[in-house]
């Protein structure tokens, strides 16, 4: 690449995003986002524990006499171990919800029995079928649009709210934080909570009826979100939050055990971080994740650079994880190699959400009428 920069603040370049830009010194965009997000969400000190104490206190309050008072997500990695963690230590009532998408690692489920015993919880399993949700998978690979673990992100939040509503709950405590996760490129990622586009991509490449996979309409989500009240409170940003330092602190208090890389606790999203992005779309997660960490502080950006030197997967590893995850996925190597070699596709090529009133007309009138009330 003729024109190659990277930023001389973080390891983010052109290559990893095209649309990425620089000030006159060479810092990128990135180096600024984060540090204009930590300042309107990072609350630290004093105020970060009074905050937390003050949530803790009003979720005790709005649940008084309920079996349960919020509920949290757990996949067994850091960031949901570390939620565990804490609803612990303010004497909450978690209802733990996973998502069992079928590619948890051996570890993964280990640690999830130990965050269960330690919360001495009530665990709410949602198991899709598998046929269906392989089918939805392969849809998104043939698609060939990018962000494939749009599946599984959906169903969680869908089972999140719909179980909210059922226990009368309106809190959800989440892993979601400033400090490590903040920073991706639009071009990496899709909404969320979009089922149209999941919907449209199943219907031209899916071959199973879907029955069971948690679609979430967007009259659902207005209504959870406006009416219901769903709040999501994000604890983790209201102290220091390192990553070395927490992993000891679960190591010790909950008998976590490390899988090696982020949100390895899933094999497939292993694979998919390893070696579909690198391979089809050219996109190294890594540095993102390093830029994240560089700008919280949490490691220096010549300790990136030498992160990223090493590759992304070990040889032995790459060759049992491909069998597997594409066998499993019910594709030939042939037809699997054939697909990471096509060009990537754009999610907007297919049908997706927009407005409300765009696929209820009917609700334009009410949208008025519901803003000026607000």
């Amino acid at each position: 690449m003729d024109n190659y920069q990277r930023c001389t603040k973080t390891v983010m370049d052109n290559i990893a995003d095209p649309d990425i830009t620089f000030d006159e010194n060479g810092v990128s965009n990135y180096w600024y986002e984060f540090h204009e997000k930590a300042k309107k969400g990072l609350i630290h000190g004093t105020e970060g524990k009074q905050k937390w104490e003050s949530i803790v206190n009003e979720i005790k309050k709005s649940s008084k006499n309920k079996k349960y008072d919020c509920i949290i997500g757990v996949s067994g990695g850091v960031d949901s171990t570390y939620i565990a963690y804490l609803v612990k230590q303010a004497n909450l009532k978690p209802l733990v919800v996973h998502f069992d998408n079928g590619w948890n690692s051996e570890i993964a489920v280990q640690n999830i029995s130990k965050i269960i015993d330690y919360l001495d919880a009530d665990l709410y399993s949602l198991v899709v079928n598998w046929e269906e949700f392989r089918d939805l998978q392969r849809a998104y690979i043939k698609a060939g649009v990018v962000d494939i673990e749009v599946l599984t992100d959906h169903a969680i939040v869908a089972t999140l709210y719909k179980l909210a509503a059922k226990h009368k709950l309106k809190h959800v405590i989440s892993g979601n934080n400033i400090e490590t996760e903040c920073l991706l490129p639009k071009s990496w990622i899709f909404n969320k909570v979009d089922p149209i586009n999941i919907q449209d991509i199943h219907s031209k490449y899916g071959e199973v009826k879907l029955k069971t996979y948690p679609l979430f309409s967007i009259l659902k989500k207005k209504y959870y979100q406006n009416y219901k009240q769903l709040e999501y409170i994000r604890p983790i940003n209201l102290a220091p939050y390192n990553k070395v330092k927490v992993k000891e602190i679960i190591k010790n208090e909950i008998g976590w055990v490390d899988y090696g890389g982020k949100h390895h606790e899933s094999v497939f999203t292993k694979f998919y971080q390893n070696y579909i992005l690198p391979t089809k779309f050219k996109i190294d997660k890594r540095k993102a994740h390093l830029t994240n960490l560089i700008c919280s502080n949490q490691i220096t950006r010549d300790e990136a650079l030498k992160e990223l030197e090493l590759p992304l997967y070990d040889e032995k590893q790459l060759k049992q994880d491909y069998e597997y995850v594409v066998k499993k996925l019910g594709f030939s190597f042939e037809e699997f190699d054939k697909i990471m070699k096509e060009p990537p596709n754009s999610h907007f090529n297919y049908a997706f959400e927009g407005p409300i009133e765009k696929h209820y007309p009917f609700l334009k009138p009410l949208k008025n009428v519901y803003s000026k009330i607000r």
